[in-house]
């Protein structure tokens, strides 16, 4: 069963949710922008990468991300901030994240109960976003495991979260080598672990 309501009653309905995820370099951004392009609503990205401009490779990823976007869109650079950023969308708006593996490694400095609670405060805010949203995620492992400890929790955290925010998404998509699969007519979700 999805999660339906925002707690505000029966007069407010919470609004579809897409996540896209898939390898470095499939085409999971551009797949997402298409959904977003094609939902008829204005768009806000939101993007949760640092702003490392000593780096050149870094920067032109992000310039080539934002040329095959339309000049309409609105660009908000939120880095770790994404809770705000998502509720200062207005009800007539899209928001197009991209992407929550970039968010996570923000936060990865976190321990414990800190990181939980981040990831809490992440849930509870995507429940009460008036604006459809898109969410893109990277998909970590298959089948590597980290040779670092910060690898390792950052693939553990990622995995994690995507379950986490699974029970919510209307919509489901892997990217792979250029195709978009909809998971959510193809998949079934995995039950939980009963103790």
């Amino acid at each position: 069963d999805q999660p339906r309501s925002r707690g505000l009653g029966d007069v407010y309905k919470r609004q579809p949710i897409t996540m896209v995820s898939g390898p470095a370099a499939s085409g999971k951004s551009r797949w997402a922008e298409h959904l977003a392009h094609s939902s008829g609503h204005p768009v806000v990205v939101l993007a949760t990468g640092p702003d490392l401009p000593d780096d050149i490779s870094w920067q032109q990823r992000l310039e080539r991300h934002r040329q095959r976007r339309p000049s309409s869109w609105r660009t908000l650079e939120v880095g770790g901030a994404l809770s705000p950023g998502l509720i200062s969308l207005s009800p007539n708006e899209l928001g197009l994240v991209d992407s929550l593996g970039t968010w996570v490694a923000a936060h990865l400095e976190l321990e414990g109960v800190a990181w939980l609670e981040e990831v809490d405060t992440l849930l509870n805010t995507i429940q009460r976003v008036p604006s459809p949203l898109v969410l893109v995620s990277e998909e970590t492992g298959w089948g590597v495991v980290p040779m670092t400890v910060a690898g390792g929790r950052f693939r553990d955290r990622l995995g994690a979260l995507q379950q986490r925010l699974s029970p919510y998404c209307d919509g489901a998509w892997l990217v792979l080598q250029g195709r978009a699969i909809n998971l959510a007519h193809l998949g079934l979700s995995v039950p939980p672990i009963e103790e």
